[in-house]
């Protein structure tokens, strides 16, 4: 299988950082295609333009939009990985999302009904964050992450949301505890992706 991941944090040797690169390395040798896009890598500008948007309804998208979509038309699974702030997407992937997740491309309207057009795609989302799973769920953090990621934006766009992993106390976590995380997300792709 094709596997796109996408990867949002500014340290490569974080837990992200870490997360993405035994995952691709677990990927590559059960004989998967990889591509690794690491957006402060890239340098990626998140910041939607009114030339973005009159271009997204004109069908026209800029240079580095059009690459990151032949990414995501060539894959058949994307993973997305990234820390959560502030109970939300870090700047950088909402800004890819608006940008790449475009207007024509991963949704449009047929006559005012929503039709989300990244169908036959899998995705999978991997998140860190420092609270609790525990204080999460008492207050509805983890429900509300749920509808706004996976709801509201991958399978608004007609991705199949595979699994979402909130991987919770992340700023404290042991090597044995990033051991399990790795040992739970590489079990999910050997079960669901076979290559």
């Amino acid at each position: 299988m094709r596997h796109l991941i996408i990867y949002a944090h500014p340290h490569p040797q974080s837990l992200n950082g870490r997360l993405t690169q035994k995952l691709a390395l677990h990927l590559s040798k059960n004989g998967h295609d990889i591509k690794v896009r690491d957006l402060y890598r890239l340098d990626f500008n998140p910041v939607l333009s009114l030339q973005d948007m009159e271009g997204q309804r004109a069908g026209k998208v800029a240079d580095d939009v059009r690459k990151e979509q032949e990414f995501i038309q060539w894959a058949d699974c994307i993973t997305i990985i990234h820390p959560i702030w502030w109970t939300g997407l870090p700047a950088i992937i909402k800004g890819y999302i608006d940008r790449v997740f475009s207007y024509g491309f991963a949704y449009r309207y047929d006559q005012g009904i929503q039709k989300g057009l990244l169908t036959e795609k899998a995705a999978v989302i991997i998140n860190t964050h420092g609270k609790s799973q525990a204080e999460y769920e008492a207050i509805g953090m983890d429900r509300a992450l749920s509808l706004t990621s996976d709801t509201g934006i991958y399978a608004y766009c007609g991705l199949t949301v595979k699994r979402h992993f909130f991987l919770d106390k992340a700023d404290r976590a042991t090597d044995t505890r990033l051991e399990h995380w790795i040992k739970q997300i590489n079990e999910v792709y050997d079960t669901v992706f076979i290559a």
